[in-house]
């Protein structure tokens, strides 16, 4: 028999199955919703009663990430276990691994986690392009990595950065070098990596799935664009797609000896060219177009793989533009829920805040 847990779970798991997901954020919800529709029940395990996917789950356990005895407790009432956010602790994700099998594997967070790790991982692992970077622990590793890479630059927390958080562009070292020390005293003392800045055309990113038999399934290239570092629209499929982002997609999820769903983003310079900006072990943002564009969408996708079933349809029917509604944009959702071609997806976060994602609709452009 075929095992990859401790206790020798089986790798195809049957309708009825629990699957565990460490998270109770939008995804987690999403993912709960698309579980019920193949019959496969959902434990969410989140620091929160009231998150999002406490609505949509069978079972919820509120606990913090850092009590392993309760994540424990968790993975063991569970067929497999899953995550909807990157940052999972790593205890966590050793305490979830030992009781069930863990998809995506402990690695790929051990990877994504870090950005010195994840930029290395891709350039010298992979041999794929990335921006120029530099490891930085103190203000003179900056001053000379800033002399490497020329300016602009962005100096970069190495962990727990998103939509913005945890960076500082620099753009010039005069007046004493005021940008720099600037940007050194907003991150320090948190471990930095500087990057060069890319003059991309455009943001693409491809959303794949890789089973637990090695299959891979990818969805067409997605145009990205982002307001306040925060993505704003996802268009798909997108033009100028010549299979090369899905070509090195395959490649991430192979070296990773992934089981999932994974986003992975891409500066597009002028003339083609794709530099890899980052990876996400999970469900993207900007594949929330798929749930409306008659394929298998990217949630009932990851789990499948999770579950060990076989991928399905990554082809779609219609073309989408997905557009998030961050903070107060949700107001206007009746508005938007009368649009014909529009598909409204709200998230039922219990309070509105400027820059949080409440919710996405999506609209059939063909």
């Amino acid at each position: 028999m075929n095992t990859d847990s401790p206790r020798g779970t089986k790798q195809s798991l049957s309708p009825g199955a629990t699957i565990g997901i460490l998270g109770g954020g939008q995804l987690g919800q999403m993912l709960a919703l698309a579980g019920a529709r193949l019959g496969l029940k959902t434990h969410i395990y989140s620091p929160s009663a009231d998150c999002p996917a406490a609505s949509t789950a069978a079972q919820l356990t509120v606990g913090e990430y850092e009590d392993t005895e309760a994540v424990l407790s968790f993975a063991k009432s569970c067929d497999a276990v899953t995550y909807e956010f990157e940052n999972v602790p790593a205890q966590t994700a050793k305490a979830a691994a030992s009781a069930a099998p863990l998809r995506p594997s402990a690695r790929a967070l051990d990877v994504s986690q870090d950005r010195l790790v994840e930029k290395s991982f891709l350039r010298d692992q992979l041999g794929l392009d990335v921006a120029g970077f530099e490891d930085v622990g103190s203000i003179h590793d900056l001053r000379r990595a800033v002399k490497r890479l020329g300016l602009p630059c962005v100096l970069k927390t190495r962990r727990f950065g998103y939509d913005g958080k945890g960076q500082v562009i620099i753009r010039t070292d005069a007046v004493n070098g005021s940008d720099i020390e600037a940007a050194w005293e907003a991150l320090a003392p948190a471990p930095c990596i500087l990057e060069a800045f890319v003059p991309f055309a455009r943001e693409v990113s491809i959303v794949a799935a890789r089973g637990v038999n090695g299959d891979i399934a990818a969805y067409p290239l997605t145009e990205n664009i982002h307001e306040n570092h925060i993505l704003k629209t996802s268009s798909a499929p997108a033009g100028q797609d010549d299979g090369s982002a899905a070509n090195m997609a395959a490649s991430i999820l192979e070296q990773l000896n992934y089981v999932g769903v994974m986003g992975v983003e891409f500066f597009q310079m002028s003339d083609g060219q794709l530099i890899v900006n980052e990876i996400a072990p999970r469900v993207h943002n900007s594949g929330h177009w798929t749930q409306d564009a008659g394929c298998t969408d990217q949630f009932e996708q990851h789990m499948r793989a999770v579950a060990g079933w076989p991928l399905g349809d990554a082809n779609p029917r219609h073309k989408v533009v997905m557009t998030n509604l961050i903070g107060d944009q949700v107001s206007a959702w009746k508005t938007l829920a009368q649009q014909p071609g529009v598909f409204l997806h709200l998230y039922g976060k219990s309070e509105i805040r400027k820059g949080r994602k409440m919710g996405h609709v999506n609209q059939i452009t063909g």
